[in-house]
């Protein structure tokens, strides 16, 4: 069944236009990517496909029975699993005939759907959701069991249009490989939201939405980067043959104003010799001057034409391409042992269950780059912690020596949402820099003068990610040990991009807990501590 948008506009409530005259078509059985950077309006315009947000203008149309998966679920925490997943009137109507009511509206209801329950159940145990009850509010499940029950509900419905925001975010490797899986193998028209590339590979099509409105690339996402990579390439050429074009104009228009200088003074020379009346000289200077103003005037309006040509250019490039980070290197010499733990575990206070069936051993050395692989639930967060002191073992011993680190994780909790974006680059201003030195870092980060008092609640992750390097960069502080969990998730691909080339080029130990594999391949994170359920 078919997606079709005509003409499609919206505006926030503040009169900002977020997109305008949107228009597109998905056939029937077609699988496309939506792609774009944070805040162009993606999540918006899933909303309005999926019936939840109206749009300002035009309009949209998704034929047959549509489901939706969203990236934020807490507008469900009232609702139970059942609720969600859309049985709960079925499920009513079969107990009460197995409890003896024969009413036909329940039988109606039913249609015919005898083993709902035992269908629903199966497919949650695919998910690793065994014995959630269909009666349990979401209010009490993680994120990672919220995504899991609406892919869960994905497969009981079989939707014949099938639209998903970020469906791999908080997901573990089994979770990716049965998305992967279904998303390979099913009928239904899709359309994804997503930054992970494995998944965006398997779609065909990639729909770039900007400020521009919708490009379409007939191709998976590696095509579809080598076509940006073409553009980008492209854009660059003109942009250096603009810059050139620019010196040369400003050399030929100082050359001639200072040309037109010395032929009016000439002249002017040449008219007292003559015996030119002084009525007369004012005339011809006044004509002079004119002149000489027509000719600044000409090329002012050339000059300036190729400045605006060549701002245009600066922001249709990348941020990737502007954006440079370069953390200094580690003070630590390689292969100095930072963490050593040996047979450790761990439970909390309420348990006497011990996370890990076996305990972990472990050497963490200066320059090491390790991934921390594990279901969701099975305690990596926890083992970070452990790591940098913040909780203790309950089994085992570890040792740490002397080091600093960074955590960075999902919601680069490092920046506090109170602050605007000057006062958080300012409460990193330990060096006491000069205000115009934290504004020009702000600057070089991508944070020109018009942002400076928004709140950090209304940035987005890639904002947010950038804002943190920016203030570390403030602090002059680079790490012995940079802590990632789960660094790219809420990211878009762009800043995903950022946040590797950083990773790549420091030059010290990076510890991370990612599922994300093009991350942990290109920043070179080869070791691997593993523990799974």
């Amino acid at each position: 069944m078919s997606i079709i948008i005509k003409d499609l506009s919206y505006t926030h409530t503040d009169k900002e236009v977020l997109f305008s005259n949107l228009n597109l078509i998905i056939n029937s059985g077609e699988k496309t990517a939506l792609t774009g950077n944070n805040g162009c309006g993606k999540s918006t315009l899933m909303r309005i496909l999926a019936g939840e947000a109206a749009p300002g203008t035009g309009s949209v149309h998704c034929s047959g029975h549509l489901y939706y998966v969203p990236q934020h679920f807490g507008q469900y925490d009232g609702r139970t699993v059942a609720q969600v997943l859309g049985i709960d009137r079925k499920l009513t109507a079969l107990h009460a005939i197995l409890n003896g009511d024969t009413a036909e509206e329940h039988f109606a209801r039913l249609d015919n759907d005898w083993n709902i329950e035992e269908r629903t159940q199966a497919v949650l145990h695919a998910w690793h959701l065994n014995g959630i009850s269909l009666l349990r509010p979401l209010e009490g499940l993680s994120g990672g069991e919220k995504t899991r029950l609406f892919l869960a509900g994905m497969e009981l419905k079989e939707p014949d249009t099938l639209l998903l925001d970020e469906p791999t975010n908080h997901l573990d490797t089994a979770g990716w490989k049965r998305l992967y899986d279904f998303v390979h193998r099913t009928s239904a028209t899709v359309l994804v939201i997503s930054h992970d590339r494995t998944l965006l590979n398997l779609l065909p099509a990639i729909c770039e939405l900007s400020r521009n409105g919708l490009a379409c690339y007939g191709g998976n996402y590696d095509f579809y980067k080598e076509q940006k990579e073409v553009h980008r390439n492209a854009l660059q050429q003109q942009l250096e043959e603009k810059e050139k074009a620019l010196r040369l104009a400003r050399k030929t228009a100082r050359e001639m104003e200072e040309r037109k200088a010395r032929q009016n003074t000439r002249g002017e020379k040449a008219s007292i010799k003559k015996g030119i009346p002084r009525i007369l000289l004012g005339g011809l200077k006044n004509h002079a001057e004119n002149s000489s103003s027509k000719l600044s005037n000409v090329h002012a309006e050339k000059t300036d034409k190729i400045q605006q040509e060549i701002t245009n250019l600066k922001g249709s490039l990348p941020q990737t391409n502007k954006l440079k980070t370069d953390f200094n290197a580690s003070a630590l010499h390689i292969g100095k042992i930072l963490v050593t733990a040996q047979n450790i575990n761990f439970h909390y206070p309420d348990s006497n269950t011990n996370l890990w069936t076996v305990p972990l051993s472990f050497q963490l050395r200066s320059g090491n780059r390790f991934c921390i692989k594990g279901d969701n639930g099975s305690g990596k967060t926890t083992l970070l912690k452990l790591i940098t002191g913040e909780l203790t073992p309950t089994g085992g011993t570890i040792e740490r020596a002397d080091f600093t680190y960074i955590y960075l994780d999902q919601e680069y909790s490092l920046i506090q949402n109170e602050y605007t974006v000057s006062e958080q680059a300012e409460a990193f201003n330990l060096r006491h820099l000069p205000e115009h030195e934290t504004k020009t870092i702000l600057n070089r980060y991508l944070f020109p003068q018009d942002v400076w008092n928004k709140p950090c609640s209304k940035l987005s992750g890639g904002e947010k990610m950038r804002l943190a390097f920016c203030c570390l960069m403030i602090a002059d502080n680079t790490p012995d040990l940079f802590i990632l969990d789960e660094p790219t998730n809420n990211l878009d691909i762009e800043s995903i991009e950022i946040i590797t080339a950083t990773i790549r080029n420091y030059q010290g130990t990076v510890l991370a807990v990612s599922h994300d594999r093009d991350f942990l391949k290109e920043t070179g994170i080869e070791q691997e501590i593993s523990f799974f359920l």
